[in-house]
């Protein structure tokens, strides 16, 4: 009699892990290696989860990943749309419906980020939830992942609701006119409102700061509708010191992925200690 394929969550997870070569998640490939696409501990560090859960996941003993590592292994994995769908449907979970924010990076998106090397890079979703780093952005401004996903919110960071420590940078941060920052990314959360009107995270957020932070409120009472495009920081790394770069924003078709690039002048000092930076600071780690 023959034998069905497999065809659950674990053997999806393996036969789309055994097509993705490493040099495609910006992996290095060691020479004489055995296996042609990726081990198990490197979908584990792409997703931010454990080796062990990626086996249990595997072997069919772990079955109802959370959304959030849903949403990761799919991002690690280089899914396009219609199989980060079908990966949410074998964890029993509701795939992200039409008119929601998308956290998802599309395959061509990720081979794009992958090639720029330690070039301080992250990837926002439509409201400045981050979903993704390298090493060169958790080098220069210190790893995200210390801290929990919900908090990790350019928003919430720019408009804190209580007292509490940073969650996306941390290292002291100043700016060439902040006043014109946070009224940019005010108004960029407004014309996301427009765009992703039933988007439940995105309401919840602007209800926080709206309620929380009297800074938000007042720049939200203008009504103006703009995007967040580029800006210039200076960041006070503890080891190499001050490091001025240029911050611009490009976004990404209709999801509205904001993907922000920080770099310094070529050829000054800045560019000097943002490589250095990438020698002393924290080790990048991919978000859960």
């Amino acid at each position: 009699m023959p034998t069905t394929p497999e065809s659950g969550l674990g053997a999806m997870i393996r036969t789309w892990r055994d097509r993705l070569p490493p040099s495609a998640a910006g992996l290095p490939v060691a020479h004489g290696r055995r296996t042609a696409g990726l081990r198990r501990e490197e979908l584990a560090d792409l997703a931010g989860v454990s080796v062990d859960y990626v086996v249990r996941l595997e072997q069919g003993r772990a079955t109802t990943p959370s959304v959030s590592v849903a949403a990761a292994l799919a991002r690690a994995l280089q899914l396009s749309t219609a199989e980060r769908d079908h990966l949410y449907r074998l964890a029993r979970l509701a795939p992200p419906v039409d008119g929601a924010i998308s956290d998802h990076l599309a395959p061509g998106v990720q081979r794009v980020l992958a090639r720029l090397g330690d070039v301080a890079v992250a990837v926002f979703a439509a409201d400045w939830q981050l979903v993704w780093w390298n090493h060169g952005w958790a080098a220069l401004l210190g790893d995200p992942a210390a801290s929990p996903p919900r908090l990790r919110n350019f928003a919430r960071d720019r408009f804190p609701v209580g007292a509490g420590p940073a969650h996306l940078a941390r290292w002291p941060v100043t700016e060439a006119d902040r006043d014109a920052t946070d009224a940019a990314v005010v108004s960029d959360l407004r014309r996301a409102t427009g765009r992703f009107p039933r988007d439940s995270r995105l309401a919840a957020l602007i209800r926080d700061l709206h309620a929380g932070s009297p800074r938000f409120a007042e720049l939200w009472a203008t009504g103006v509708v703009a995007a967040h495009r580029e800006d210039h920081k200076t960041i006070d790394h503890p080891f190499v010191g001050p490091v001025t770069v240029d911050c611009d924003v490009l976004t990404d078709g209709d999801c509205e992925l904001k993907i922000v690039i920080l770099t310094a002048a070529p050829g000054s000092e800045d560019e000097t200690k943002l490589r250095l930076t990438a020698i002393s600071g924290a080790p990048a780690t991919t978000p859960h």
